[in-house]
């Protein structure tokens, strides 16, 4: 009789509205979800959020950036928060800080973002704008493990979604916001089953079923 895994304890960081915070709440609301949620940290007083994290009956705080003299202090206090609350594994959900060399190194493979276009196109902000200046036919979002550099790490899983005619970066977003939501609490999913492995930089995942579609942007006639 296999012998069922400890879910993983999961902290998630925000800095906002947190959709994608919810995304992971409501697929954590079931017990059969390999991982929950067990704190919810906002660098920003009242983000909205911890109102969700509250709704949820998750523990949620505040440890605002601003009152820290350095980025490492900061984080210091953060990974303080994380192992107080013993998290195994760390989502970033709308987190607006860019983390230290230090912070990435003791989360290494043990922290997640969700990213608003397909990495490694468009890291950093705008990403909606900039891929409709480039013209590109598919947009879309990536899950990947947290490093250094900004939107960098071995990429997890991605969503693609076509760019229409007319599109502006708000309707985009809009559109690619609906795949992050499918997207990362699969992707944490993977990750809590054991199913991500990296090597070198890059991630695989064990059990994957070979893609049977395509997606083409414009469709053929």
């Amino acid at each position: 009789m296999a012998v069922k895994r400890p879910r993983l304890k999961v902290g998630v960081l925000i800095s906002g509205r947190g959709s994608n915070l919810q995304a992971l709440i409501d697929a954590a609301a079931d017990p059969a979800y390999p991982a929950e949620i067990v704190t919810v940290i906002s660098n920003v007083p009242g983000a909205k959020g911890l109102e969700r994290a509250a709704r949820a009956g998750i523990a949620g705080r505040t440890i605002d950036h601003r009152g820290f003299p350095g980025r490492e202090d900061f984080e210091a206090e953060l990974t303080r928060a994380l192992e107080e609350a013993k998290v195994e594994l760390v989502c970033q959900a709308g987190f607006m800080r860019i983390v230290t060399a230090g912070f990435a190194a003791r989360w290494h493979d043990r922290m997640i973002n969700i990213h608003p276009s397909l990495l490694p196109l468009f890291p950093g902000l705008n990403t909606h704008a900039r891929a409709l200046a480039a013209g590109v036919k598919l947009a879309g979002c990536s899950v990947h493990f947290v490093r250094e550099a900004v939107d960098q790490g071995p990429i997890i899983g991605q969503a693609a979604v076509p760019v229409l005619p007319g599109d502006t970066p708000e309707t985009l977003a809009s559109r690619v916001l609906e795949a992050e939501h499918r997207l990362y609490p699969l992707c944490l999913r993977l990750v809590a089953e054991g199913r991500v492995r990296v090597t070198g930089e890059v991630a695989s995942i064990d059990g994957g079923d070979a893609v049977q579609s395509m997606l083409i942007n414009p469709p053929p006639h």
